[in-house]
């Protein structure tokens, strides 16, 4: 996997529109869409969201996240960045968020 898992995923997230980037408060950066955070990258390596509980158990079960690194009974996922592959998961439940933060905010 390339080096720049945090350069590609800003890249990508930064072209939907209305997304921002700040710093996030237990570090690393977080990304927003109108004031509400759709997840949050920890260097190069972690990507964390949180998504409604129904949803959390199907990714978990699907492999394509792991319970959260602190909180592991929340509604929190934590996406460890080791392959390619885990990049394009990371995209594609960053991008369900999105898409939910999205409909409510019409």
């Amino acid at each position: 996997m390339a080096n720049n898992a945090r350069e590609v995923l800003s890249g990508e997230l930064l072209s939907w529109p209305g997304v921002t980037q700040q710093p996030h408060r237990f570090g690393g950066i977080e990304f927003q869409f109108k004031g509400k955070e759709i997840g949050h990258m920890h260097g190069d390596h972690l990507v964390d969201l949180l998504l409604p509980k129904p949803v959390r158990d199907q990714v978990i079960a699907a492999g394509q996240a792991s319970p959260h690194h602190v909180y592991p009974d929340s509604g929190w996922v934590s996406v460890y960045l080791k392959s390619d592959a885990d990049l394009d998961a990371a995209i594609e439940l960053l991008r369900i968020k999105y898409d939910k933060l999205a409909e409510k905010s019409v």
